[in-house]
């Protein structure tokens, strides 16, 4: 595969003085160096996806390695055959990745619990502990570790609501993962406030587990914010675990819904598309559209 671009996934928590100033000043770093994808910053710190030649990804990195607040960010890398982002966006956000709960966390204060991928995967292996997937469900529904809990949560702002259904998990081990990680330094913060004993994350979220243990344990694809939607965890290609919002045929594909008030990605099969047009409709918005028809 010809790989023209490199794709870089960060974030860091980090307290910025002027965020708004920041913001419009990187603006224009990732403009002169010809680089697109989404950065989100706030006074909390940056989270960002950037993709460009490999020339202006090395120099992005090495901009950041002389920066006094994120010369040790990670990053997580990977290549892309096409850009995946069709433009630049650098804007100012409260939060870096939203949450939306009334008190904010001091993520400062919070022990370290990150368990490196050889960690978890021998937790996976040795020890009893419950598994939680902290993203949302359309990125589940392509591709998750075997057995894990799968809340029903369109947008990482409803989990706090969410939680209510898992409080008997409360004495449990629970080891909770995300794309890169990101979500997980808010999510575990908020499991133990809510009273969770023993919660951990995976450092450096599914990405990184796939570059350094591959594909164990885990089952389907990792969906990604950008175009190419679905990345195959450790390199491998892997048969398609999506099941039909419809049908429930598996090796579905994710669209956006046709709604133009709901536009929200769900699973859906190439052979439910064909046999019913209703079916380019959530089910909650076609079930609506069959009873305002009736």
């Amino acid at each position: 595969m010809n790989t023209d671009y490199v794709v870089l996934l960060y974030y860091k928590y980090v307290s910025l003085a002027d965020p708004q100033r920041f913001a419009a000043e990187h603006l224009q770093l990732c403009k002169d160096l010809g680089l697109k994808g989404r950065v989100i910053v706030a006074e909390e710190g940056i989270n960002g996806t950037l993709a460009g030649s490999p020339e202006a990804a090395d120099e992005y990195r090495a901009w950041c390695g002389n920066h006094p607040l994120f010369r040790d960010m990670p990053f997580k890398i990977n290549r892309a055959d096409e850009m995946p982002f069709k433009k630049i966006s650098v804007k100012f956000r409260t939060e870096i990745v939203t949450l939306g709960v009334e008190e904010p966390f001091d993520l400062s204060a919070e022990p370290d619990n990150h368990l490196s991928p050889q960690e978890w995967k021998r937790a996976l292996e040795e020890e009893d502990v419950v598994l939680f997937d902290v993203r949302n469900d359309y990125e589940s529904a392509v591709g998750r570790f075997k057995n894990a809990i799968r809340p029903p949560i369109g947008n990482f702002r409803e989990l706090p609501g969410a939680l209510k259904a898992y409080e008997h998990l409360k004495d449990k081990k629970v080891l909770m993962y995300c794309t890169g990680g990101i979500r997980c330094e808010k999510a575990s913060a908020l499991f133990r406030r809510e009273g969770f004993e023993q919660v951990y994350q995976l450092d450096g979220g599914i990405i990184t587990y796939g570059d350094q243990v591959g594909r164990d344990h885990w089952e389907g694809e990792c969906f990604v914010f950008d175009q190419r939607m679905m990345l195959p965890v450790g390199g491998e290609p892997a048969p398609s675990i999506a099941a039909c919002g419809h049908t429930g045929a598996l090796g579905a594909v994710l669209i956006n819904c046709a709604d133009d008030l709901c536009h929200r990605l769900f699973p859906v099969s190439q052979e439910a598309l064909d046999a019913n047009p209703d079916y380019g409709w959530c089910p909650a918005c076609a079930k609506r559209r069959a009873q305002a028809v009736g």
